[in-house]
């Protein structure tokens, strides 16, 4: 009997340690990358988040290291910094941030630093935000997730470009060509999508959202957002408010309702039990591994997947 339990045992601690291994393999991989070429003349630029790990290497290539500040698999909601982000910070001689929300830690981890010679790029100063929606969010506030849409990311592309050739000017003949053949990406895209659609009466559609992460994709294709479910960004509504949003849903013939891929939305089924709309999910392309073709491959998915809830509210309402 002990025999048996010491052999279970040994199989959980097995499986949990492979799994915590996978977990890190892609920022291991990047850390051995970047003390492999410690020495060198290339920059050893810093990433906050996947999105950004995509952006930097489709702009730099080989002509510069890309090093995350976090092992994948972190949740970016409640992250708290950890000493090995500084030891890892101490590498960079860039960092890449999103800068109005999502990666506060990452800031923190700048502040504690005290590195003057850390240059920061601020991936969206150029970009057009919109406000944070949410009943408890405050005055003021930005929807901080750009990388879910596409002209939002064309934007910051060029700007981290831009922003590393006056670092490196050097390379800043590739920086910009590797930032326009990546921007083109992303247009074709966009116009498959909208060449799908074709002439779609979709003005009437109705969305819902779990929070407002949706709103820089879906306004590139007309449709608004009718109520924001998450009264703060990760902040799950009381039941007081749930049932409002539940009200609310069947008062205004709300079509569609967005979800977040890979995190827990518990009340997303009591909501479509409640009132019969039709769920669709979104990648926040802030979950696992650094990949170079993440944005991309998750870009198009979220395409796919918006295509399709366009459709349904067409048919819906007999158009």
């Amino acid at each position: 009997m002990i025999s048996k339990f010491i052999k279970a045992a040994t199989t959980v601690i097995l499986v949990v340690g492979a799994s915590l291994v996978h977990a890190q393999d892609s920022t291991q991989n990047a850390i051995t990358d970047s003390s492999n070429n410690q020495g060198n003349d290339k920059l050893t630029i810093g990433i906050t988040l996947q999105p950004y790990y995509s952006y930097v290497k489709a702009v730099v290539g080989d002509k510069a290291n890309v090093l995350p500040l976090v092992d994948a698999g972190f949740n970016p909601h409640n992250y708290l910094p950890q000493p090995n982000d500084l030891r890892r910070l101490k590498q960079m001689d860039v960092i890449v941030v999103n800068g109005i929300g999502h990666d506060d830690f990452a800031l923190k981890v700048i502040k504690a630093a005290n590195r003057d010679d850390l240059i920061v790029i601020e991936a969206n100063k150029d970009v057009p935000l919109l406000p944070a929606l949410g009943e408890s969010v405050g005055d003021g506030a930005v929807n901080p997730h750009t990388f879910v849409g596409l002209s939002t990311t064309i934007q910051k592309v060029y700007t981290i470009a831009s922003e590393l050739a006056k670092i490196d000017p050097d390379n800043a003949r590739t920086y910009r060509k590797n930032a326009r053949t990546y921007a083109t990406q992303f247009r074709m895209m966009k116009r498959e999508a909208m060449l799908t659609l074709g002439d779609l009466d979709t003005a009437g559609m109705k969305v819902a959202t779990t929070h407002n992460a949706y709103g820089y994709i879906l306004q590139e294709f007309g449709v608004d957002v009718a109520t924001v479910i998450e009264p703060a960004h990760g902040v799950e509504p009381s039941a007081s408010q749930l049932q409002g949003t539940i009200e609310k849903i069947r008062a205004s013939g709300i079509d569609v309702l967005f979800y977040e891929l890979n995190m827990p939305n518990r009340y997303v089924e009591t909501i479509e039990e409640a009132t019969g709309v039709q769920l669709y999910r979104f990648s926040h392309m802030t979950h696992g591994e650094y990949e170079n073709d993440k944005v991309a491959i998750e870009m198009k998915e979220n395409l796919t997947t918006l295509v399709e809830a366009m459709k349904f509210a067409a048919t819906k309402q007999g158009n």
